[in-house]
């Protein structure tokens, strides 16, 4: 059967070796690496499987929270309101941060760029970036910051912290670079792995999270970590999606 390439996924290569066998033909050859969270690397588009499973079952309107990429909203077939985690970030920023007048909103990576500097014009403040080289999944090789945050208190912002290697790195890049304080505020705090002996031995102040995944037992394990409830936020995009209003608000303000 010279047309035939058989390929193995990652859940039983010892059957996929059995079949081959029985076919008498050779594996394909496939290099998977996973990160901490079990996650593939690259980049699959398993969010449109989900999306076809999603609508198939019968959903007609997806609401979602600070998608890894905004484009996603795409692969869907039905209407996908996709909030934002922001006007809660800029609310506990303002409430908790005394000199939050003086401090700079920093990216650990290029592709957060645009999310930090949406943050930092609502706050008039100025922003910064690290850009980093990883050599393989979970491992950062280099980190060079562009921006100033000399005697500024530095707030690293991003959408998601799995291992917490990449924040942690950039906390001490920010700390060498004469920030006088710094915190991290995330939106989906995963904390796989070593992530919360990172954090712990990190410089931070706080590392602020959403609810969108428990924390209650990462924080017993953890002081620095604290938590913002954006459950009001999702309630009204419900209220709001299911009476026909707009929820356009929601992109920019915290319900009451």
């Amino acid at each position: 059967m010279p047309n035939i390439k058989i390929f193995s996924g990652s859940s039983h290569q010892d059957l996929s070796q059995k079949i081959a066998d029985r076919l008498g033909l050779e594996l394909g050859k496939v290099v998977t690496k996973k990160f901490s969270n079990q996650e593939t690397s690259r980049a699959p588009i398993s969010a449109k499987l989900v999306a076809n499973m999603l609508s198939v079952a019968g959903a007609d309107h997806i609401i979602t929270m600070d998608l890894h990429a905004s484009q996603i909203q795409g692969f869907f077939d039905i209407p996908v309101d996709n909030l934002y985690a922001e006007p809660a970030v800029l609310k506990w920023i303002r409430e908790n941060i005394s000199e939050w007048r003086n401090c700079t909103i920093v990216s650990p990576d290029a592709g957060g760029a645009k999310r930090v500097t949406s943050i930092a014009d609502r706050l008039n403040v100025d922003f910064a970036l690290i850009h980093k080289e990883r050599k393989k999944a979970n491992e950062v090789d280099r980190m060079v910051l562009v921006g100033d945050v000399k005697d500024r208190v530095a707030i690293l912002v991003d959408d998601m912290a799995d291992t917490c290697g990449t924040i942690c790195h950039a906390a001490d890049k920010l700390l060498s670079a004469g920030a006088t304080r710094v915190y991290a505020i995330l939106t989906h705090g995963i904390f796989s792995g070593p992530a919360i002996s990172r954090i712990n031995n990190a410089c931070f102040e706080a590392v602020v999270v959403t609810n969108t995944i428990p924390q209650e037992d990462k924080m017993k394990h953890c002081s620095k970590i604290q938590v913002i409830d954006i459950s009001m936020i999702l309630a009204e995009a419900i209220r709001r999606t299911h009476n026909g209003e707009s929820v356009s608000y929601l992109f920019s303000h915290v319900p009451l």
